[in-house]
């Protein structure tokens, strides 16, 4: 009897304790956090993969249960319940995935290398199972004869088709093809920004000369002297291969070796025939992507992917750029000619070269325009800034930004702020992440920790947004001071949070930056043109130490720049478009046994294509293009410029009211554009706010290219 007697309460005690342990999980149970946030404080990374495995158990049983269901399919038994079957999948997912770009470690990489399969295969086992796929399109068959709302009617035709874009048409053999494809890029796709993040995080110029210090700003190199302190190097200044420290290097240092060091050694990001070499990944990230494609019937991956946007097909994104193109390229011929007769007088007989433009184009400026980035920066101070949008933001749609110091946060350089209607009314949660560090992947973007949707039960439930970004970091001696450059970055931003805060839609896919690619940009373009008008500028630009505003011939002198080297951003711009073009509108696999030479060959193409001049490089060559081929825009780097032709057409509607605070034209973009997600087609949705398709002449106004 004792024995039996201890035999229970040593099962009551491992039960007991296992139960305790999957009850410290997070994941597991209801935030009980202020406004329902991840509460950071308690997430461990032994938490991560528990919670996937669960949260792919709760939707396997999901569909098992769909799959089983006696009754016939109908939208409400099969396509919602699908919908709404991966909310813990979709929790830690939203948490993982923001750890790994803006909180990473090397633990949290050598996970998402364990994950990211598991979840290409669990996404396969979805669209590959034939007696849920039979559900969907027996419902879908039925569409017509449905009493179906325009949202229902959306999220059907979008589920169908997401079945037969991966593969649920395909015979079965195929199929075990397509999921090795999907788990081989899963992988190559992470390891790909890794090794971009790695390279950054490896490259250092250390400078021991003060005399190699000559031309810099006192900021840069006060913030160089804290980095090598930071490493233990005593009486040296150290530049890495971040933004806010590579680019005044390039516009501003004398040396002109050193220069084209830093030039080269950014350019050359995972091209280094080291541990972080890019260079065959890329090779064999092109080769699946084109044998998916053409196993789904399309030519290549570009006709495959833009089937899903505004321009349709590539002969539309071509044109597209083309029309843009011509005119940069001429525009930047014009500005290589000024640089170089600039290099002539001051005595010297080298030619321009990369590392030449950003350095002679500053040089120009502050003589035409006597435009100094220091003196400028000193008025983006940025918690100013912030400030401003949000008053910005009031203006235009009466949204309040509480600060919530208490709230639970993943770093402790973020700040958080609770969003509000007008009448107090809860709206969501905004993160916002400011500055460079090695645990963050470089750029700026937004994302989200719960997207907006309503559940099943009717509840609305509010989103949390993250937006985040590598602005140049307070220093000793002054606060965070940004360049113009970064202010309107910040904007950007802010516009695609207002996409997701502001949603209104029922169902969790379509909601709020779940839109076409060349749509996403709208929303976050559309506010730089705030950013850059005078009469709005002067409400936020204040000097950091005076608290002056802005003066007015600076103003004036800013205005009158506004289209200063713009052929150079453009063609460097859309350059990389035409490369990630030429990646994947090819139809014909690429040679497996010299793939490391993959990139060489198609930069050169590029290049010879489209006239490229070679005193401009691409914005994002093909070793450390992250948005090709580490993030979601293969075949969709144009979109950038696309929302520019979207957000120059739309900012029109604003001017021609006077009124750039107009409030029937913002209510307008809120209702038609802000709110809707992806519910209804994206040029319905342009057209029904606008009036009519866009245009291209303001944005060919708006970048200085219409002669």
């Amino acid at each position: 009897m004792k024995k039996i007697m201890v035999v229970f309460l040593f099962f009551l005690l491992v039960f007991s304790a296992c139960q305790e342990r999957e009850t410290e999980n997070p994941f597991f149970s209801e935030y009980l956090t202020p406004f329902g946030v991840p509460p950071f404080d308690q997430i461990q990374n032994q938490h991560f993969v528990p919670a996937f495995e669960r949260g792919i158990s709760q939707q396997q049983a999901a569909i098992e249960e769909i799959v089983s269901n006696p009754e016939a399919p109908t939208f409400e038994n099969t396509i919602e319940r699908l919908e709404y079957s991966r909310e813990l999948l979709n929790r830690v997912s939203l948490v993982f995935f923001n750890y790994n770009s803006a909180n990473t470690s090397g633990e949290i990489q050598q996970l998402a290398q364990e994950i990211s399969p598991m979840l290409s295969a669990h996404s396969d086992n979805i669209m590959l199972n034939a007696a849920l796929f039979d559900r969907v399109r027996e419902v879908h068959q039925q569409m017509d004869q449905l009493d179906l709302e325009p949202q229902q009617r959306r999220l059907l035709e979008e589920t169908y088709k997401a079945f037969v874009r991966n593969g649920a048409l395909l015979a079965q053999e195929q199929q075990a093809r397509f999921r090795e494809i999907n788990q081989e890029l899963s992988l190559l796709t992470l390891q790909f920004g890794q090794n971009v993040l790695g390279e950054v995080n490896t490259f250092q110029l250390v400078i021991d000369n003060q005399e190699d210090l000559s031309g810099l700003p006192e900021p840069v190199i006060e913030a160089a002297a804290e980095a090598a302190a930071s490493r233990g190097l005593e009486n040296q200044w150290v530049f890495t291969l971040q933004n806010p420290s590579v680019m005044p290097f390039l516009y501003n240092a004398d040396n002109r070796e050193l220069r084209r060091i830093m030039q080269q050694a950014y350019i050359n990001r995972g091209n280094n025939d080291n541990e972080f070499d890019n260079k065959e990944i890329i090779g064999r990230i092109v080769n699946l992507r084109l044998e998916r494609a053409q196993m789904l019937g399309y030519d290549n991956h570009a006709h495959f992917v833009l089937e899903e946007t505004m321009a349709g097909n590539i002969s539309g994104v071509m044109d597209f750029i083309g029309q843009v193109w011509e005119p940069a390229i001429a525009l930047a011929r014009e500005e290589a000619r000024e640089l170089q007769a600039m290099i002539h007088e001051e005595g010297n007989d080298f030619q321009l070269e990369q590392w030449d433009w950003r350095y002679y184009a500053e040089k120009v400026r502050r003589e035409k325009y006597d435009l100094d980035e220091e003196v400028v920066r000193q008025y983006f101070e940025l918690n100013n800034v912030r400030d401003g949008i949000f008053d910005i933001v009031n203006r235009l749609w009466g949204l309040e930004f509480v600060d919530q110091p208490d709230v639970p946060r993943y770093h402790p350089d973020v700040q958080v702020f609770e969003v509000r209607e007008a009448d107090g009314e809860h709206i969501g949660i905004l993160y916002m992440d400011f500055h460079p560090r090695e645990s963050k992947r470089g750029g700026a973007w937004m994302s989200s920790f719960r997207s907006q949707h309503i559940t099943p039960e009717g509840i609305f439930v509010h989103p949390v947004i993250t937006i985040v970004g590598n602005f140049t970091p307070p220093s000793a001696r002054q606060p965070s001071l940004l360049t113009f450059d970064e202010m309107t970055t910040f904007f950007h931003e802010f516009g695609h949070a207002l996409h997701g805060l502001l949603s209104n839609v029922r169902y969790p896919s379509l909601a709020g930056t779940n839109v076409p690619r060349d749509f996403v940009e709208l929303p976050s373009q559309i506010m730089e043109n705030w950013a850059r008008e005078p009469e709005v500028m002067v409400t936020f630009a204040r000097h950091f130490q005076t608290g002056e505003t802005i003066p007015d011939e600076l103003m004036q002198r800013l205005e009158e720049s506004a289209h200063f080297n713009q052929g150079f951003a453009t063609v460097e711009f859309l350059a990389s478009a035409y490369l990630d073009m030429e990646y994947h509108t090819l139809t014909r696999p690429l040679g497996q046994d010299r793939l490391w030479e993959v990139p060489l060959t198609i930069n050169q193409r590029t290049i010879e294509n489209t006239g490229l001049i070679p005193q401009i490089h691409f914005r994002h060559g093909s070793t450390h293009f992250n948005h090709i081929f580490s993030g979601g825009y293969s075949a969709g780097y144009y979109s950038y410029m696309w929302s520019g032709l979207l957000d120059a057409d739309a900012f029109e509607a604003f001017r021609e009211t006077g009124d750039f605070f107009d409030q029937t034209t913002a209510q307008a973009f809120r209702q038609h554009i802000l709110e809707m997600g992806g519910t209804e087609d994206a040029m319905q949705m342009y057209i029904t706010f606008r009036g009519q398709k866009p245009l291209i002449e303001p944005l060919l106004k708006q970048r200085g290219l219409l002669r």
